[in-house]
């Protein structure tokens, strides 16, 4: 069923609101064949913005292949690879004899192979046949620009949580051959790599840690929309129910939820489940403890796993503190030691509970948990 505020599906079209120039910048990365990371928060709009970007570029009369896959669930290499090899294959076709004669074509000499029982089985389109090697690493990396090039056309990869790769046993095995073979294909225009993630500082650990992917992976940023933007989004999918609402009340909302979309979309839909008419205070007040009531669980788990120390900490960033090495601060907050804050900060990074921009200044990456956070956790008053 349509609903002016869609929070479960990505959106396009007419309920994309805003980042036009973000469509632009990875509608043109995209067109000149280079390979893009997006990495944000969860649930700030990375899928709408790559489906808008790719809706936007059919209108204008490109022609390209899209293929798309998630390694949330992968865990070993030989699996990313499988996953990797299968998805390129199915974008071309959905013949069992032309995964065989791509098989052998592409990946002659490696381990990977057809199996036709598997393939009637389990519908894997790839096997391996023995361990995997560095040869076979290779030639499966090697394999988009291989066939995009074989057969003149544009191809676009979307790999989304590209961050779990992080979490194998040894990402080496697979992030610096994928570095070796992005910078061998630098002239070969006609594929794209886009990869997605919704861990920020998993990824920047990938793509801004070290130097691989250096010039050769595009960071494409999702902007803010406006506030003007969203207000007059809401007030539409309102008015479709022939409901009006205070604009002060809108843009409170925007303030809270710092512009997330997704909180908004799907806050405004539980205020438009419970109303009629003239929309008061009152209503969203309800509203945003239903919501609220909603994520408490994720909530309570994520303080649940955080220690003393990185309590602390957290505190020390809703109270608007922005360095923790100082000697009052280490004081206040019971930090110990700059040793022991430099530990706590990369403890609260690698649980993605605080981001650092360049100027080194924490931000929560949740907006509403952060909300809960200082009304319920902490107790400040609001």
């Amino acid at each position: 069923m349509d609903t002016p505020f869609p929070y479960a599906q990505y959106v396009t079209g007419k309920q994309f609101i805003g980042r036009k120039s973000d469509v632009t910048l990875l509608g043109n990365l995209l067109s000149q064949g280079e390979h893009v990371t997006i990495y944000e928060p969860p649930k700030t709009g990375i899928t709408s913005l790559v489906q808008q970007t790719l809706f936007n570029m059919r209108l204008s009369g490109k022609s390209f292949t899209v293929g798309q896959f998630s390694t949330l669930n992968i865990r070993t290499p030989e699996a990313f690879l499988l996953r990797l090899g299968s998805t390129l294959m199915r974008m071309v076709s959905s013949v069992p004899d032309d995964y065989r004669q791509m098989t052998q074509r592409y990946l002659g000499g490696t381990h990977f192979v057809f199996d036709s029982r598997a393939y009637a089985e389990t519908s894997q389109v790839l096997s391996l046949g023995w361990d995997l090697d560095s040869a076979d690493v290779l030639a499966m990396l090697r394999l988009p620009f291989r066939l995009s090039a074989d057969r003149g056309e544009r191809f676009v990869l979307i790999v989304d949580e590209f961050q779990c790769l992080g979490l194998l046993d040894d990402p080496d095995r697979i992030l610096r051959p994928l570095d070796t073979v992005l910078r061998e294909e630098r002239d070969n225009r006609l594929f794209s790599f886009v990869f997605c993630g919704s861990g920020v500082n998993a990824m920047k650990s990938i793509f801004e840690g070290s130097l691989l992917f250096h010039r050769v992976v595009e960071r494409v940023r999702i902007s803010p929309a406006e506030d003007r933007e969203i207000s007059d989004h809401v007030q539409r999918g309102f008015l479709a129910g022939g409901k009006v609402v205070n604009q002060d009340l809108i843009l409170g909302a925007c303030r809270l939820f710092q512009g997330n979309l997704w909180y908004i979309n799907h806050f405004c839909a539980i205020c438009d489940a419970m109303s009629r008419g003239y929309i008061m205070e009152p209503v969203f007040v309800e509203a945003l403890e239903d919501l609220v009531s909603l994520h408490e669980p994720r909530f309570k788990e994520i303080v649940n796993g955080l220690t003393t120390h990185q309590v602390s900490l957290l505190r020390a960033t809703v109270d608007g503190v922005t360095r923790f090495s100082s000697a009052d601060v280490i004081r206040k907050y019971g930090l110990n030691s700059s040793a022991n804050v430099k530990r706590v900060k990369d403890a609260l990074m690698k649980k993605e509970v605080l981001v650092f921009d360049e100027n080194d200044t924490p931000s929560l990456v949740d907006p509403l948990f952060e909300y809960w956070v200082k009304k319920y956790y902490f107790e400040i008053p609001q």
